[in-house]
């Protein structure tokens, strides 16, 4: 089981590599993932409690803290649990602030008094001349004392670490910053020795050693560049926070004696009766049991047409009710909710480590002794150049302060905690960091047809009768055997069935058959329904029907035999229609230069109808369910393959593919096999998750590569290689490099806030030519909520019509054109309806009261359109 942790004490990736290190160590522990960024660490074990207290043994002796999470299920089951056990960013902000602002108040003084004499600066007597170099000296040293005390944390955990065998970047900042103190405070007593034995110019060489100022500079300087990542740590985090903040906090329960009481929404329980009113959120997800509203559902789904919702459908937790009143039944509730699974989802997506993560790993958890070995060796090779103590030591503290091991710690988690979360406010969910990474590299996408592709509700289309069998005859057979099955084709022919008035009769014996239909005995006769393989392994004879099937194949409508007695009683055509978007979608991956396959259990001929529809490359037809698994098996050989699907029959194909993506309108099963969720159901969300990949994959890469780049030059500049070329760094510049480096990467990361999918021109054409249908959705969901809101108002949804205004509109060049000028004017209070003519210019404004002019101009206008007249 997983079980994940708090981790205290971390400041680098040399920290994150010793942790993980030692909770792996532990008995029992099968694997470990820390994230720095995060401070958390992801731990699968044995589930034994001994082994948790273990882990935490194992932490805290490495000298860092552990401290496991509560279990799910523990306490009240609140949705926060994920997110505030994590360290707030905010709070570290606040802390590093206050020490910075110190820290400046000190250094600033410091470096005038130390550097003044240098440039010129005006200094007090009693700084100056010969007789006053102690008193110098001894003033910049306690200038010093401040500055370190509030950021004695650089020394108490980097010299803990490094007594532990495990330096971290703490420490190369507290070996810099104390050699430099230590060598000050030398120089002080050299200085008293000059002075006591009357030795001016050794007392006076001594006072050009001090390096209070470059401590002070060194501590300062860091803790700035602490305080800006802090900061933009912050914003990495803000996907969650905004998931956190749509969390209902109260709900309007129903009492027993039919009163209503507002509780938190933590008390809500499943069964409890919920009311909502308009401009409420829906407090969790359950069903409307009276009333209806329409509700903006685009906080979960991205989707920005408000849905009506009616007695019977679904509601889900966070959403918005524009309009209307409705009672709601409590279904799921705390961490089972929708709201809930999405923060949980990117919670471990963010806490889980990509594939190319390992590589600063590896590299981190060597990065800091090398340093520590390079700065020594620096110090004795300038000293057996015959370089004075002085120059060996600035070059051994420049390479230590310079050193950035935090920028190679934070490449990788914050480009994915930052993708992740975009993706999350897109509509797209992520479950890993692997699984985001890998989608990059996908080379063939393989599409379930049901469901996917297609709408997954299918209506019948075509009734062929045998002879002397009638329509109503036919009707009765196909709903008595086709209303036990769960198959949508099934269902569809029940629906048609049951509004013809088929008589349904008794029915034993059920069975379906994978890949061919039902077979049940109905009526006392053997009675089958499904495709012309059942019919052939029946042994039934369905050739007179087969030339129209095929004909009706073609047509990419399903042909479905039924049978009674041994014979052919009809054939009914059952149509699946392809979803507006699916075209465009597979255009999209093809102009990314990625391979598209379609699976479908369906003949080859109505695979092949659907294959035209929407552009698939390939086309795999007749396939059962159980051999999807292996089709993915096959063609992944080929290179990595991503499979999107919906049904249960695809979790095995889901998770064999390399990236499985499902439907968010999918089963449960079927989500928890793929490693992407689509929430919004829409397959143009494909191509724009493998673009996510694409995007974040290139992020982590730039950051690797400035990380390690950057001290792959700076280390050498550093310890002094240029100086025969007038390039060197003294500690204070190489204290504020270092700084830079981890901001920069954080920065570069926070990038991907504005990413939003690109769809080609021929994708973009194909997404224009389904904008008409999307359109009126919204046209039909805004008159539903406009008829709400006239029954809230206790007035009729339909109001006498008194005048109407003609307007002539320059500027609309499309259907969506015209639905935001149809919704302008019927905006406009007193406007009951308006009509709008594309092709004439034109928008007639049906007014219930009388309505100025100016008014409905300035609708019009504000929408972004000129009117050029009005009568």
């Amino acid at each position: 089981m997983k079980r994940t942790f708090d981790v205290t004490g971390m400041t680098c990736a040399a920290c994150s590599a010793r942790v993980e290190k030692a909770a792996a160590n532990v008995p029992g522990i099968a694997s470990v993932s820390v994230n720095l960024l995060k401070n958390s660490m992801e731990v699968d074990f044995d589930g034994e409690a001994a082994t948790v207290a273990a882990v935490s043994a194992a932490v805290e002796k490495a000298g860092y803290g552990a401290y496991p999470r509560p279990e799910a299920g523990a306490s009240s089951a609140n949705v926060q649990q994920p997110v505030q056990t994590m360290n707030d960013p905010a709070a570290e902000a606040k802390r590093v602030r206050m020490r910075l602002i110190v820290s400046f108040c000190f250094t600033i003084p410091l470096f005038y008094l130390s550097m003044g004499h240098m440039f010129g600066w005006p200094l007090p007597g009693v700084f100056l001349g010969h007789e006053n170099m102690l008193t110098f000296a001894f003033t910049q040293f306690l200038l010093l004392l401040p500055v370190i005390f509030v950021n004695f944390k650089f020394f108490r955990v980097g010299f803990k670490t490094l007594a532990h065998g495990a330096p971290n970047m703490d420490s190369l900042i507290a070996l810099g910053s104390a050699a430099s103190t230590i060598y000050g405070i030398a120089a002080i007593y050299r200085i008293g020795w000059g002075m006591g034995h009357g030795d001016i110019d050794f007392a006076h060489a001594a006072a050009m050693d001090l390096y209070f100022e470059s401590a002070a500079m060194i501590l300062t300087l860091i803790t700035l560049g602490k305080y800006f990542e802090a900061r933009a740590k912050g914003k990495t985090t803000d996907a969650i926070a905004k998931l956190m903040d749509l969390t209902p906090k109260e709900a309007a329960r129903r009492t027993p004696d039919g009163g209503v009481e507002q509780v938190p929404v933590e008390q809500v329980r499943v069964g409890d009766l919920l009311e909502v009113k308009a401009g409420q959120s829906v407090p969790v997800d359950g069903i409307v049991i009276e009333g209806g509203g329409v509700v903006d559902e685009s906080v979960i789904t991205g989707e920005s047409v408000p849905v009506g919702k009616h007695a019977g459908d679904t509601v889900t937790g966070a959403t918005l009710n524009k309009s209307g009143w409705f009672v709601m039944r409590a279904d799921r509730v705390g961490a089972d909710t929708t709201l809930a699974g999405i923060i949980r989802l990117v919670d471990e997506a963010t806490s889980t480590k990509a594939p190319i993560e390992k590589i600063a790993d590896k590299i981190a958890g060597v990065f800091v002794p090398a340093v520590i070995v390079i700065a020594v060796a620096t110090f004795f090779v300038w000293m057996a150049l015959s370089a004075d103590a002085s120059t060996a030591l600035t070059h051994a503290i420049s390479v230590l302060v310079i050193s950035c091991p935090c920028a190679l710690g934070l490449a990788t988690p914050t480009a994915i905690m930052v993708g992740t979360g975009r993706g999350a406010s897109s509509g797209i969910l992520v479950k890993s960091a692997e699984a985001l990474e890998v989608a990059h590299d996908v080379k063939t996408v393989v599409f379930d047809k049901t469901g996917t592709i297609t709408t997954g509700k299918p209506v019948v289309t075509d009734i062929v009768c045998a002879n002397g069998v009638d329509e109503r005859g036919l009707a009765g057979l196909a709903l008595s055997i086709e209303q036990r099955s769960e198959h949508p084709l099934a269902q569809a022919v029940a629906a048609w069935a049951e509004a013809v008035g088929g008589q349904v009769q008794p029915v034993v014996a059920f069975e379906q058959v994978a890949g061919g239909g039902v077979r049940a005995n109905v009526g006392g006769a053997c009675a089958l329904a499904g495709n012309a393989r059942l019919m052939e392994q029946a042994g039934v004879d369905a050739s007179a029907f087969e030339p129209r099937a095929r004909a009706l194949a073609d047509e990419g409508k399903t042909p479905l035999f039924f049978a009674c007695g041994g014979k052919v009683c009809g054939l009914v055509a059952v149509a699946d229609t392809v979803k507006p978007s699916s075209a465009a979608a597979l255009e999209e991956l093809r102009a990314m230069g990625l391979r598209t396959v379609m699976l479908t259990g369906d003949n080859e001929r109505t695979a092949q109808a659907i294959q035209r529809l929407v552009g698939a490359d390939e086309v795999i037809a007749g396939v059962l369910p159980e051999d999807k698994e292996r089709e993915i098996r096959r063609l992944s050989a080929q290179g990595r393959v991503a499979m999107v699907g919906d049904g249960i029959n695809d979790a095995p194909a889901l998770a064999r593919a390399d990236v499985g993506i499902a439907i968010g309108a999918g089963t449960d099963i079927a989500i928890d096999s793929a490693d992407v969720v689509l929430m919004r159901s829409d397959v143009l969300d494909v191509p724009a998750a493998i673009q996510l990949s694409r995007s974040t994959l290139r992020n982590i890469k730039q950051n690797l590569f400035w990380a390690l780049i950057y001290n792959a030059v700076c280390i050498p500049v550093a310890a002094g290689v240029f100086s025969f070329a007038g390039f060197t760094l003294n500690p204070m510049i190489a204290a504020a490099a270092m700084s830079c480096s981890s901001v920069c990467v954080v920065s570069n990361a926070l990038r991907l806030r504005s990413w939003k999918p690109r769809f080609s021109s021929d994708a973009a054409q194909q997404i224009a030519a389904t904008q008409c249908d999307i359109e009126e959705e919204a046209t039909d969901a805004t008159a539903s909520e406009q008829d709400i809101q006239a029954i809230d108002a206790g007035a009729p949804a339909d109001k006498e019509i008194i005048m109407e205004k003609k307007l002539t509109v320059e500027g609309m060049m499309c259907p969506k054109c015209v639905a935001h000028v149809k919704k302008a004017l019927e905006d406009v209070e007193g406007v009951s309806e308006a009509v709008v003519d594309l092709d004439a210019g034109t928008a007639v404004a049906k007014l219930a009261d009388a309505v100025d002019d100016t008014v409905l101009v300035n609708a019009v206008v504000e929408a972004g359109y000129e009117v050029k007249g009005i009568e």
